[in-house]
């Protein structure tokens, strides 16, 4: 793989393709560059990111449970979000047989002109988040089964906010498998402060927990939870279902954004939506997705894979791995591949990482979070080191997920990682 480094505690190396000179969102949606702005960037982010291992578990409820705190934008707008439930009548669900549809939720992120409200919209659902404590601790994470509260966690984003006027690059957005898109909270509504549209994509039957707005005659429930039980990296044809369902699930993404003014967003939203600067990121197996949709579609200018491999897993004994489409002729677009150090898997990662690389010329680059594993890209970065000060998870299951890694350094860098690589790729022509 070419220009691997480390992202170290103080210093984004130039394998990311940034220069001397930051480029950030900015006002009005046009991406702009400062001699100085390296320099205040990292100070705002540095001033806006409270989240230290010396905390001692954060604030509690009145029955003790530990409340988990989101670190808060350092862009200078404010953020609005809004839900948004698609049907697609095209294709059944991948994962359940009675359902003749497929249905997605997104949450919209977006600069807002002002915010009001009783308090911001909460990270989960309450009802996803009932959901997404009682199946976490199965999970590969070890969450604990008790103490935490996890539908008290608020966003720093307010429901239906008047949006900014303007034109903003549009970024979407699909989470690692099995994790629910408001695990990806903190990065979205970093970068929509920043001046971008963040559309984060739910994949139901994979995710953890998903609400719906209502019941159908084909799902009896508003709370639909996910069917994986252990990797599905190690079941084979589970992991392919996985990928191809997530690809085909952002390309009707993609599409309904582009009769944005049929979606249900906040009147002025949809005039926002600049789609001639639209960039794609994803963690895990969102990152796999991203990559191969890229690959797929002229409409994506530029993408972010954090740490998602690019082919499938062998499907049986004997057998090797198959690699994406991009994989075997590479991109002709700008592609980050942004992982971890400490990930266990890093070797079985580089060999389609490498295979892209090599094929797609200086238009791949890659770049390591130093002492970071592989969920140091989600809000656990910074939720993970409050359960451990809090005496709910030990040292070892952190490093595990998210390595050692202070989040006062690994939440600043990759927020800044994301925000320059979009910043320069998608700027106005």
């Amino acid at each position: 793989m070419t220009n691997d480094s480390s992202i170290s505690r103080r210093t984004v190396t130039g394998s990311v393709l940034l220069g001397s000179a930051t480029l950030v969102l900015g006002a009005g949606g046009r991406a702009h560059a400062t001699g100085r702005a390296q320099d205040d960037d990292r100070a705002q982010d540095d001033d806006r990111t409270r989240t230290d291992d010396r905390t001692q578990g954060g604030d509690r409820t009145q029955g003790g449970d530990v409340v988990l705190t989101l670190p808060a934008p350092t862009g200078r707008h404010p953020v609005g979000c809004q839900p948004v439930y698609l049907v697609d009548g095209s294709r059944r669900d991948p994962w359940d047989p009675g359902i003749p549809v497929r249905e997605l939720m997104l949450t919209v992120f977006y600069p807002a002109r002002d915010v009001t409200g009783p308090a911001p919209a909460p990270q989960l659902p309450p009802e996803a988040a009932a959901a997404f404590g009682a199946i976490a601790p199965l999970g590969p994470l070890h969450l604990p089964a008790a103490g935490v509260d996890w539908g008290a966690t608020r966003s720093h984003a307010f429901e239906g906010a008047p949006p900014l006027p303007g034109r903003w690059p549009v970024l979407v957005y699909s989470p690692g498998g099995g994790d629910p898109r408001g695990l990806g909270t903190s990065l979205a509504e970093d970068l929509a402060a920043h001046g971008a549209v963040v559309v984060a994509v739910d994949h139901p039957g994979d995710a953890a927990a998903v609400r719906f707005p209502d019941v159908t005659p084909y799902r009896t429930d508003t709370v639909r939870t996910t069917v994986f039980r252990g990797d599905p990296r190690d079941q084979p044809a589970v992991a392919r279902t996985m990928i191809d369902a997530r690809i085909a699930d952002l390309h009707v993404v993609l599409d309904r954004l582009g009769r944005a003014a049929d979606l249900p967003l906040p009147r002025g939203l949809a005039e926002t939506l600049d789609l001639r600067r639209l960039g794609v990121y994803g963690h895990s197996a969102g990152g796999s997705a991203v990559t191969q949709v890229m690959d797929e579609d002229r409409r994506v200018r530029a993408a972010i894979n954090l740490e998602g491999y690019l082919d499938h897993p062998p499907a049986g004994p004997g057998a090797g791995p198959e690699p994406f489409p991009v994989a075997v002729h590479g991109t002709d677009r700008p592609l980050l591949l942004l992982g971890s150090e400490g990930f266990d898997r890093r070797r079985e990662l580089d060999r389609s990482w490498s295979a892209v690389a090599a094929r797609s010329g200086r238009r791949v680059r890659s770049a390591c979070i130093a002492d970071g594993n592989h969920w140091v890209f989600t809000d656990y970065a910074a939720m993970l080191p409050r359960l451990q000060a809090a005496g709910l998870m030990t040292a070892a299951a952190r490093s595990a997920s998210i390595g050692t890694v202070s989040p006062t350094v690994s939440v600043p860098e990759v927020r800044r990682t994301v925000r320059r690589f979009f910043a320069e790729h998608l700027a106005d022509r």
